[in-house]
C-alpha cells in the first residue's frame, strides 16, 4: 500500500520535479523508481514466501481441508511477485534505460517509452491484483470460516 498510495506518486509529483529540475527530472525520478521497485518487489517476495510457509505449516498442522483456499491465494500472490520481481522489473529497467539513452536513434527511444508505458501498466495493474488478493487474504483471516471446536454448554441437555 504505501509504495502504490506514497511512494510511486512522489517520484512524479511537481516538488521532485522541482528538486531535480528539468533536465534531470524524467531520468533521474524514474530512475530512483526503479530502484525502490526492485526492493519493493524483494520484499514483497520475501513476505509472501513466510506467509505461504506459515499457512503452509498451519494447514499441516490443524489439517483442515478448508485452509487450502488461503494456501493457494497465498501461493498465487507469491507467483504474482516473482513474475513481478524477475519477469517485469528486469523490462521495465531496461526501456527505462532505452528511452533516455543518447546513443539511440529518436524513433528507438519513442518505441522504448512506448513500450515502457504499456508495461508500467501490466506493473500497476498487477500490482492492483496483488493488492485485491490480500484484501481477500485479510478478510479470510479475519473471518474465518471455522467452526466452533468444542461443543458449546448450551447443546448441553439434561
Amino acid at each position: 500500500m504505501f509504495f502504490t498510495v506514497v511512494a510511486s506518486p512522489a517520484l512524479h509529483s511537481d516538488e521532485l520535479r522541482g528538486l531535480l529540475t528539468e533536465t534531470h527530472f524524467p531520468f533521474f525520478s524514474g530512475a530512483i523508481g526503479q530502484l525502490l521497485l526492485a526492493r519493493y518487489f524483494y520484499f514483497q517476495i520475501a513476505c509472501g514466501l513466510v506467509a505461504w510457509l506459515l499457512a503452509l505449516a498451519e494447514w499441516v498442522y490443524l489439517g483442515k481441508p478448508e485452509r487450502k483456499f488461503v494456501f493457494s491465494l497465498l501461493g498465487i500472490l507469491l507467483v504474482l511477485a516473482l513474475i513481478g520481481g524477475h519477469a517485469l522489473w528486469p523490462k521495465l529497467h531496461h526501456l527505462h534505460l532505452a528511452r533516455f539513452a543518447s546513443n539511440l536513434p529518436p524513433a528507438a527511444r519513442a518505441a522504448a517509452a512506448k513500450s515502457f508505458g504499456a508495461w508500467n501498466l501490466v506493473c500497476q495493474t498487477l500490482n492492483l491484483a496483488m493488492l485485491g488478493g490480500l484484501a481477500v487474504y485479510l478478510w479470510r483471516v479475519t473471518h474465518p470460516a471455522d467452526a466452533p471446536r468444542f461443543v458449546s454448554a448450551v447443546k448441553f441437555r439434561g
